[in-house]
């Protein structure tokens, strides 16, 4: 069998489904990196628009847009000025309408990003409260404090900020106030009803619009512990998964999300809301997707599992039964434009590109939905090697390796040089390595074994294979370090319901081989994908190291 060979032919397969939350595959477009229509180097709007035939293509089901709102950019537009318009970096209001219009035209959802943890300071709420007193109205939309010591010189609390440092900046009158993240990214105080009016509003402007629906950034933060008490120790931001501390993951939070769920049903074609919540167990995770809470949350204990088959099986269970529990689908997510691009985790080179290869075909196999970081499809890796004066991430500032500019290098679309077609200018924002001539959408486009390819037929299976998506799973008996497990059509009504009968009975099973030799898996039926090259034996299939195969099950096993 060849590497990535699709053997059954798609009108063979079945396909179907409603709820389309419960088992979407959706691209994260990181705007500024995807696509320049301007030709001043960073992407907009408009860019993405034009690129929209080869998302639709690729045969994803929605787009998460990262923020694209009016922004300083102290922290690349998550912290936002104005929430109701464009930054003239990436367009105008009528691209952004233009944008959901054309991407419903060609069947694809929007999702966009929402900050309700801190505005910038830049923001007329906060420029407001700098100009108003303490105690005044204006300030009680921030969390404003006094401070402690002599002449209240020391911070209130030892709250420290994700970006490093203390997590407070004091003003000339004497007064401090608080940001979790950057000091240009003044905390909201959730407490006030301004702030919920204010939020639900935004909300409405952005669903009018015709968005399907919200990636919710910190959705972990907004509310925080009575008292604002001391954490009592240093090296806050280094628990964090491992303790709950006090300025994230508090149950009041999820009073929030409930008032967000309630305008979200009011309005047709389900409309959703995705959680990006840094909690300290699958369990806490969960309680965000309760039924009337948030529809998702991003998985971040499957982002950072080891490439090792008992606890990567620990976590999928993990997963899966917490997700149950509350009724909700699980998330499964490789890499995204905050953490070291998954090629590059996995081990970088041919041995990440083989893992990274493989993790797309457990991913895609695995029950609920999963994301897409862009670029993922065309297996690139971290820039580990960004010259000084491009790198821009304020989290840089927690030490060396910190920052975030690797994972957010721009698209290579076509072309033998830099920047390979991401815009018509010279540059772009962020340098793309010359190396990457092979990695472009046009030099992987068609190319069998390319990473692209292997995604678009993946892609292509999953959303016509009756036994993917929405539902269960099944694990069999599987050689030392080996994931194997059966993916069964789901009863009728449900998420992928079969087609007129057609897909009834079908299974589909999924080995992946992560530990170091070759391995023997019974694979009796029909080859479908591979994510390299295998053997087949009669009723078994020689898996080496580092590879995935799906098959169809005969129906007598």
């Amino acid at each position: 069998m060849t590497q990535d060979t699709l053997i059954v032919p798609a009108e063979d397969l079945g396909g179907g489904g409603t709820r389309w939350w419960r088992d979407a595959v959706i691209y994260q477009v990181y705007v500024r990196s995807f696509a320049d229509s301007g030709g001043d180097g960073v992407g907009d709007l408009p860019g993405i628009r034009a690129r929209l035939p080869y998302l639709a293509g690729l045969g994803v089901d929605a787009l998460w847009l990262t923020p694209f709102y009016v922004s300083p950019m102290a922290d690349f537009g998550y912290d936002v000025a104005d929430y109701r318009d464009v930054d003239p970096l990436f367009g105008t209001l009528a691209d952004a309408r233009g944008l959901i219009a054309d991407a419903h035209a060609h069947g694809l959802r929007i999702i966009v990003d929402v900050v309700p943890n801190h505005t910038s300071d830049r923001h007329a709420w906060f420029q407001g409260a700098l100009a108003a007193s303490p105690g005044s109205p204006e300030r009680a939309r921030y969390i404003f404090r006094d401070g402690r010591g002599r002449g209240g010189a020391e911070p209130p609390n030892d709250w420290e900020s994700v970006f490093g440092g203390p997590a407070w900046t004091r003003l000339p009158d004497g007064q401090w106030y608080l940001h979790l993240f950057a000091p240009e990214q003044p905390d909201l105080n959730w407490e006030n009803l301004e702030v919920h009016t204010e939020f639900a509003d935004i909300l409405k402007f952005w669903l009018d619009l015709g968005v399907d629906g919200f990636r919710v950034d910190v959705a972990h933060g907004m509310a925080k512990a009575q008292g604002l008490p001391d954490v009592g120790h240093t090296d806050q931001i280094e628990m964090l998964g491992t303790a709950v501390l006090p300025y994230f993951d508090q149950d009041a939070v999820h009073d929030i999300h409930r008032e967000w769920r309630r305008l979200l049903d009011s309005y047709d074609g389900e409309r959703i809301a995705v959680a990006e919540a840094w909690a300290p167990t699958p369990e806490r995770l969960a309680a965000y997707t309760r039924p009337d809470e948030l529809h998702q949350a991003f998985n971040f204990h499957y982002l950072t599992a080891p490439w090792e088959a008992s606890g990567m099986r620990k976590v999928i269970d993990e997963s899966l039964r917490t997700a149950g529990a509350v009724g909700a689908p699980a998330t499964w997510v490789l890499s995204n434009h905050d953490v070291k691009r998954h090629v590059t985790r996995y081990g970088d080179g041919e041995r990440g590109l083989r893992r990274a290869r493989a993790a797309a075909l457990l991913t895609l196999a695995l029950p609920g939905s999963s994301y897409v970081y862009q670029g993922e499809e065309l297996g690139l890796p971290e820039v580990l090697d960004l010259p000084e004066e491009f790198q821009q991430d304020p989290q840089r500032l927690r030490g060396e390796g910190a920052g975030r500019d690797g994972c957010r290098v721009p698209m290579p679309w076509e072309g033998e040089e830099p920047p390979f077609g991401f815009g018509a200018g010279a540059a772009s924002w962020l340098p793309i390595p010359t190396a990457w001539r092979d990695l472009t959408v046009a030099a992987q486009r068609g190319a069998p074994g390319s990473m692209l390819t292997l995604y678009e037929r993946a892609l292509r299976i999953r959303r016509e294979h009756p036994a993917l998506g929405d539902g269960s799973l099944r694990w069999l008996a599987a050689p030392r370090g080996t994931l194997v497990f059966v993916r069964e059509t789901h009863e009728t009504g449900s998420v992928h319901e079969t087609n007129g009968g057609d897909g009834a009975g079908r299974r589909l099973a999924c080995a992946v081989n992560l530990g170091g030799g070759t391995v023997r898996v019974p694979a009796s039926g029909t080859p479908l994908l591979a994510s390299g090259p295998v053997h087949a034996d009669g009723d078994h299939v020689e898996l080496p190291s580092d590879t995935a195969l799906w098959w169809d099950i005969k129906e007598d096993d």
